[in-house]
């Protein structure tokens, strides 16, 4: 038992310090500093009955904002279950970035066992885990989703290798789960990657010559997508009700932000600052020395001692998908950035490191695979892994440290701040303009004369008393429209008008005491979303008890 156990457990130890930095009290500044923010108002939704959550209650300076409709939620709900446990916001969202460090080190060792050995697959994890471009995800831009994703290829590859070599149904499980994962984790990435994987599958089927099990794994990945669907079918059919535009102008655009090949292979520069245009970004977008060489190195074994084996071609298959995502990466592809309109959401060509990252470090490991003496392969493991840690676990602090609590964070300049960052992003389209000011916390009475009675605000929700004086009152409420809110007046619906320049929802009242209720409603593809995604999850539990049963009458 101990014997199968302890490369996991040595793993999670030399794992240690690529977080250990995070281990202390306090916060660390990130480019993108909303981390704490999300959480929050994660934890506001499922208090509050919201689930999934869709839309926060404080963001767009305080007018709420469909955040999770747009904004990928997995991350932040393994998050919320580190503050359930008691963890304060900041230290959730540190924990966060911990935990994901250890499972992309779990998740490699996977794949890179199945491919190369116990030995080769630590070797791979290790590189996975210290590759130069996760510390600048993590301390320098806090780029949470991105930075789970890596949690989730190389579990997608792994699945579909497993399944094609040994046909066992599990292996689609893996399949649906680590897929569905990726979707709701990180659209970029998801966008980046599939193509791979479709191709990856593709190879494994006409390396086994086992083109048969297509029908098998197609619907294994439109299960990965079933159980995403909830956030899937809104993200695509309710795109265009936010101002997304805003993310492909000036700065974000991706012609600014392609990297040089010296940057990429050479540079040793480390800085935490921004992308800029030109080579002379004071970010690192380094694939790592370690791991390109070594990753190179291995191939050409392969090649010379391994050419006609599979095992060649797979080597060949992964390191051929690095040099693509690399050149992705390089101003040399700008034809096809051009021609593809879909790109330009991804920003920055440099996210394609993500993909580098994962196919260099699964070919780190195979040098193990040509050492045929068992004594022999800890011996070269033991000096792969230590010059991957010592040669690359220096980037993983962060620029500097601050004694920050949440009331701190969520108070004064600080929670000011948090409010209106980035508040163009996804703003209903509906609004022609940001607010200038903060939400109030009542209605306003737009015409006529009503006094409030009494008012209460939930995630995505408002109710209250109204009083109306005047014949009529026009009533303005303190949120954006978007679809699917609506409001009744004394139980009964009532038309919602929202052409105004900020596009906040406003109704009329007649004279006397109203009771008004405001609430999101779910939509079309909401509801189709949800319900595609239980089914999804339905399928699974019953799988799962299928093959239970089965290995029982089996035996």
């Amino acid at each position: 038992m101990l014997k199968k156990i302890y490369p996991w457990i040595l793993l999670l130890l030399l794992s240690f310090f690529s977080f250990k930095s995070l281990l202390r009290p306090g916060y660390f500044p990130m480019h993108d500093d909303m981390q704490a923010m999300r959480l929050l108002q994660l934890d506001k939704c499922l208090r509050d009955g919201q689930f999934p959550c869709r839309w926060v209650p404080d963001m767009g300076y305080g007018y709420g904002y469909p955040q999770f409709v747009y904004y990928s939620p997995l991350p932040y709900y393994v998050m919320e279950l580190f503050h359930l446990s008691g963890l304060s916001f900041l230290d959730s969202v540190k924990a966060g970035f911990a935990l994901s460090f250890i499972l992309s080190g779990l998740a490699m060792f996977l794949l890179g066992k199945s491919l190369w050995g116990k030995l080769g697959g630590l070797v791979s994890a290790i590189f996975y885990v210290y590759a130069p471009y996760r510390a600048s995800d993590a301390f320098s831009r806090g780029a949470v989703g991105e930075f789970w994703a890596l949690v989730f290829l190389p579990l997608i590859f792994w699945s579909v290798h497993e399944y094609v070599k040994t046909e066992k149904s599990k292996y689609l499980v893996f399949l649906a789960l680590s897929y569905g994962s990726l979707l709701v984790t990180h659209n970029i990435t998801s966008l980046a990657f599939t193509p791979f994987l479709a191709l990856w599958s593709l190879f494994l089927l006409y390396l086994y010559k086992k083109w048969k099990l297509v029908l098998k794994l197609v619907p294994g990945g439109l299960w990965g997508i079933g159980l995403a669907s909830f956030f899937l079918l809104p993200v695509i059919f309710e795109k265009k009700f936010a101002h997304t535009e805003t993310m492909i102008m000036g700065y974000f655009n991706y012609l600014a932000h392609f990297v040089s090949l010296k940057q990429l292979f050479w540079s040793g520069h480390w800085g935490f600052g921004s992308s800029e245009l030109g080579p002379n970004d004071d970010l690192s977008f380094s694939i790592g020395v370690l791991h390109w060489l070594f990753a190179l190195v291995a191939l050409v074994l392969f090649f010379i001692k391994e050419r006609k084996e599979k095992i060649f071609k797979i080597a060949s298959f992964l390191f051929l998908t690095g040099l693509i995502a690399v050149f992705m990466a390089h101003q040399r592809s700008v034809f096809i950035w051009n021609r593809l309109p879909f790109l330009e959401y991804f920003q920055f060509p440099w996210r394609f490191l993500t993909i580098v990252t994962f196919s260099f470090s699964s070919l780190a490991g195979a040098l193990i695979y040509f050492v045929k003496s068992e004594a022999n392969k800890k011996t070269l493991a033991f000096f792969l892994i230590v010059l991957g840690i010592f040669f690359n676990s220096f980037y993983f602090n962060p620029r500097e440290w601050y004694d920050l609590s949440d009331e701190e964070k969520f108070s004064g300049e600080l929670w000011q701040k948090q409010l209106t960052i980035s508040i163009f992003d996804y703003l209903p389209i509906f609004a022609k303009m940001p607010p200038s000011s903060e939400a109030p916390g009542l209605p306003l009475v737009v015409q006529g004369q009503a006094e409030i009675l009494d008012y209460q605000k939930g995630s995505n929700w408002q109710k209250g008393k109204i009083k109306v004086f005047s014949e009529n009152s026009k009533i303005q409420i303190p949120s954006y429209y978007f679809p699917g809110f609506k409001v009744w007046v004394n139980g009964r619906e009532t038309e919602i008008d929202y052409n105004n320049d900020l596009g906040l929802i406003r109704i009329t009242l007649s004279r006397g005491e109203n009771e008004v209720m405001l609430k999101l409603t779910k939509t079309l593809p909401r509801k189709a979303g949800d319900f595609l995604t239980l089914f999804s999850v339905g399928a699974l539990i019953y799988f799962l008890f299928y093959e239970k049963n089965f290995f029982k009458r089996k035996s």
